[in-house]
């Protein structure tokens, strides 16, 4: 008899560790197994052979698949629980498909790669070859390619992963969402025969056919994918890809918690592509001497590009629109006099963002959620941005009465009415969330791209992955609308979209005007983006997160507390902050800083009341150590290492 440790895919009794179970049949590690769980049956993966225990085992009930998941996965698995305190059960259903007990009929349309080309070609500059090689050479296993918006860094990609295919190891290219993506993908089934693509939108079928066409595969493949790419079960794994690297979407915020990148750095040599590097990447890479950089454009071309910065205060450049500049109105109607694009840029959807009575100050909320709703004036109603719940439109105050209801700011719905208004002969493509699924940007790229469309308007969707030839005119609306939020990254993710959407407008085909309204013409990070000077930027953030004790400096853990009343979320805040005190002197952890309890920047919503802690660590091991000695509960959520504190 042979007796296995396996991590199963649920929980038991709030218990997290490794079962015991026997075969008659010897087993591999890896290998994913059926296992009787209390009076069910559960999914797990065998993880390490066993000596016979002392007490009474059950027997595996059958093995699912005969090839074992490869080694570098049952590795992950072990180092997301050690690392972000993941529960084993979460990372288990994470790497394992949905529905992989079912039985699947083939769809071969859906996993054919019609796109491949065996005469694709794929011509590099001598400063791409020159990157290629550096990258090969560099010992470092995560390696950072620091190339400026059109330096081509999809060429550099596909001759990597040509590469690692020719030496028969397999390739992973992780995108943050495919839907943003898609020119980057098809460039990639262009030249890989074998290319396997996950994403959401598949259904649950296709995602299961595709992730056993990927297990069972004997030749080096390409993956390409959203983050949960990373637990396809290639064999052979000789690099990992990811584009537009600083983007948000690599961090999970749901159980398993976990950050692509660092994960994808314990998997296999990672190289991280993108113009506008997260600060603490940066700076780690650089210590490691890790960092290449590309910083010429891939088209050599004499086209000019000016910026001009159009302070929104200064109401004389506004007399033709409250929101839309002169300066970029005459812009706008000199590309349409040449044929040419306008893309307009503006990071918050709707009408208008908030719904307020003019005499005692009531305000439109969610009822779930309690935050304010955004008009969205083509459907007349109220919707939360958060949990998708629509309202109908006051006529009248709901507390006093009077019918004085004021709809302030401005989203991308009524920037498209204005310059409806404006341009009555243009044709106007406006692309964000509330996009119908068929007009979405990735749907209609082809047209776009032909010049289908005079004047585009969006949000970030339109700002990263997306070439247009034909563009000769870019407006930001309001460059400073994130800065404002009080978390530490809204300096730097505000910089990372100012120089994404300023990259759509300067990369040599066209002579380019480029208009940025806002409120803070003399505010940093505003300059650094205009200025394209990455380098400033860094040194100034780097300066600010050093005072201020924040990465790369320090490792963070975020603890939130959720209770129905805001006297027990109080309460139990200030109680757990005597703990975390009491922990620390008498572990003698001496480099932990501790913020004391505050309301979560959301803090009320109709669940209850949120309220969260922040340590920050010198040594991310003792993180780690005090939070094994907190005490646990299903109202306490923690996250390692986050992106925001928002």
């Amino acid at each position: 008899m042979n007796y296995y440790l396996v991590a199963p895919a649920k929980s038991f009794h709030q218990s997290e560790n490794l079962l015991t179970y026997e075969s008659e049949t010897t087993l591999k590690i890896g290998q994913i197994v059926e296992i009787p769980f209390g009076k069910q049956s559960a999914i797990g993966i065998i993880a390490e052979k066993t000596k016979q225990p002392d007490f009474e085992t059950k027997a595996i009930t059958r093995v699912l698949y005969e090839t074992p998941l490869p080694k570098h996965l049952v590795k992950a698995m072990f180092w997301l629980v050690d690392y972000y305190r993941c529960p084993l059960s979460s990372v288990v259903t994470a790497i394992l498909p949905r529905g992989i007990t079912k039985s699947r009929r083939s769809a071969p349309n859906e996993l054919e790669n019609t796109l491949y080309s065996s005469e694709s070609q794929n011509p590099l500059s001598a400063e791409q070859k020159r990157v290629i090689s550096e990258i090969e050479a560099n010992a470092a296993n995560t390696v950072l390619l620091h190339g400026i918006t059109g330096s081509g860094k999809t060429n550099i990609y596909i001759e990597l992963a040509k590469r690692q295919l020719a030496s028969g190891k397999s390739v992973i290219l992780l995108v943050p969402e495919i839907a943003l993506t898609s020119q980057l993908v098809q460039n990639f089934q262009h030249f890989f025969k074998d290319v396997i693509l996950l994403h959401s939108e598949q259904t649950e079928s296709i995602r299961h056919q595709l992730w056993q066409k990927s297990l069972e595969a004997t030749a080096p493949q390409v993956i390409i994918g959203p983050r949960s790419a990373l637990f396809a079960p290639v064999k052979d794994l000789g690099l990992i890809i990811i584009d537009e690297a600083h983007e948000p979407a690599y961090h999970q915020d749901q159980n398993p918690k976990y950050s692509a990148l660092r994960l994808a750095s314990q998997m296999s040599k990672t190289v991280l592509g993108t113009a506008t590097p997260l600060i603490a990447d940066y700076y780690i890479c650089q210590q490691h001497k890790a960092v290449v950089s590309l910083d010429e454009l891939a088209i050599k071309s004499n086209k000019t590009t000016s910026i001009s910065v159009i302070d929104f205060k200064n109401r004389t450049s506004f007399t033709r629109s409250r929101i839309v500049s002169n300066e970029l109105i005459a812009s706008i109607q000199q590309s349409l006099d040449n044929h040419q694009q306008s893309l307009i840029f503006h990071n918050r959807r709707g009408t208008a963002p908030l719904t307020i009575c003019d005499q005692c100050g009531w305000q439109a909320l969610c009822e779930k959620c309690l935050l304010p709703l955004v008009l969205h004036a083509d459907k007349y109603q109220l919707r939360c941005h958060t949990c998708g719940a629509s309202y109908p439109v006051p006529t009248s105050c709901p507390e006093c009465g009077n019918a004085s209801i004021h709809h302030k700011g401005f989203g991308t719905k009524l920037i498209e009415e204005e310059l409806t208004k404006l341009f009555p002969r243009a044709k106007i493509g406006r692309f964000d969330a509330d996009t119908a699924t068929d007009q979405q940007l990735n749907k209609v790229y082809s047209e776009v791209k032909s010049g289908a469309y005079d004047i585009l308007i969006g949000t970030q969707m339109l700002a990263k992955g997306f070439d247009f030839p034909k563009l000769s005119t870019l407006g930001v609306i309001q460059a400073d609308a994130g800065l404002n939020l009080p978390d530490f990254s809204s300096e730097e993710r505000t910089y990372q979209l100012l120089t994404q959407v300023i990259g759509r407008a300067n990369r040599g085909h066209q002579n380019s005007r480029i208009f940025i309204q806002t409120f803070q013409p003399e505010q940093n990070i505003i300059k650094y983006a205009t200025s394209g000077k990455y380098q400033d930027f860094y040194t100034y953030l780097l300066e600010k997160r050093q005072l201020a004790k924040l990465p790369p400096y320090t490792f963070l853990l975020k603890l939130s507390l959720s209770y129905k009343t805001e006297k027990a979320t109080v309460a139990n805040a200030q109680k757990l902050f005597r703990v975390i005190r009491q922990t620390i002197q008498s572990e003698g952890l001496n480099q932990l800083f501790v913020t004391p309890p505050m309301p979560a920047f959301h803090e009320h919503e109709r669940s209850g009341y949120t309220w969260q802690i922040v340590i920050k660590a010198k040594s991310r091991k003792d993180l780690t150590t005090i939070f094994d000695q907190l005490p646990k509960s299903s109202y306490l959520h923690y996250d390692f290492d986050p992106y925001t504190l928002l």
